[in-house]
């Protein structure tokens, strides 16, 4: 992987996730980046749209948060609660609210400007559209989102941000989650079969972020996914 720009040890441990991804079921989209250094490895799925599942929760908040900091709306206390419980423990409910209340459209308007630029939402499949749920991206697009997030999002909500992720409930304590790191998860039951996708960072001064979308396509399911998902992670950064 002499392209990649990562140094020689992790360049070994770069090809063992490979390996080991394809040995699993479906296929699993995966992007790496050094945020020191600006290396960064994908692999070839890391352009394949996926069902975002939970993951578009990390997107809503920086959006609510965006919009809170401009003025054009004010979060409340209950907001902000519910907020909480999307990052914590990928609360649906809260997410219902805050997208209905907070006008679903202007979210996926505002979704692109956090690099999420191959986002679709899924039309047919829920009464409203767009719907948080049935929306599809790419491990490239949750890349770009997480290092907007540690990027660009002014200081105060990125810490609030990370904060959050650091300390997440046990429905989420798989994937790129662990000492020394965050994480947003998604996993949902679609028609396609299971996906099992989890993105966050690791590290001090959160130097490495990863994104990892596993899609089952039927050939497994939750337990399978969150196996891949940790283990790449494992792998990577044992």
């Amino acid at each position: 992987m002499p392209d990649s720009g990562l140094e020689c040890e992790f360049q070994r441990r770069v090809q063992d996730a490979k390996n080991y991804a394809e040995t699993r079921p479906g296929t699993v989209g995966i992007v790496l980046r050094d945020r020191k250094t600006g290396a960064m490895w994908r692999n070839d799925h890391a352009d394949e749209l996926t069902w975002t599942a939970s993951t578009i929760k990390l997107a809503m908040v920086v959006n609510l948060l965006e919009r809170n900091r401009s003025g054009k709306i004010k979060l409340t206390g209950d907001d902000r609660r519910l907020m909480n419980a999307m990052l914590h423990s990928s609360d649906d409910d809260a997410a219902d609210t805050l997208w209905k209340r907070y006008t679903g459209s202007t979210f996926n308007a505002a979704f692109p400007k956090y690099g999420m630029t191959g986002l679709v939402a899924q039309r047919g499949y829920s009464a409203t559209f767009p719907y948080w749920g049935y929306e599809k991206c790419t491990a490239n697009d949750l890349d770009r989102l997480i290092n907007y997030v540690l990027d660009t999002v002014p200081a105060e909500d990125r810490a609030y941000i990370v904060g959050q992720m650091r300390q997440v409930g046990p429905e989420q304590q798989w994937g790129v989650w662990g000492p020394g790191s965050g994480t947003k998860n998604g996993w949902s039951q679609e028609d396609s079969g299971w996906v099992m996708n989890s993105v966050g960072f690791v590290g001090p001064d959160e130097r490495y972020t990863l994104a990892i979308m596993n899609n089952l396509k039927g050939e497994g399911g939750y337990d399978e996914g969150r196996e891949t998902a940790t283990e790449i992670a494992r792998i990577l950064f044992r």
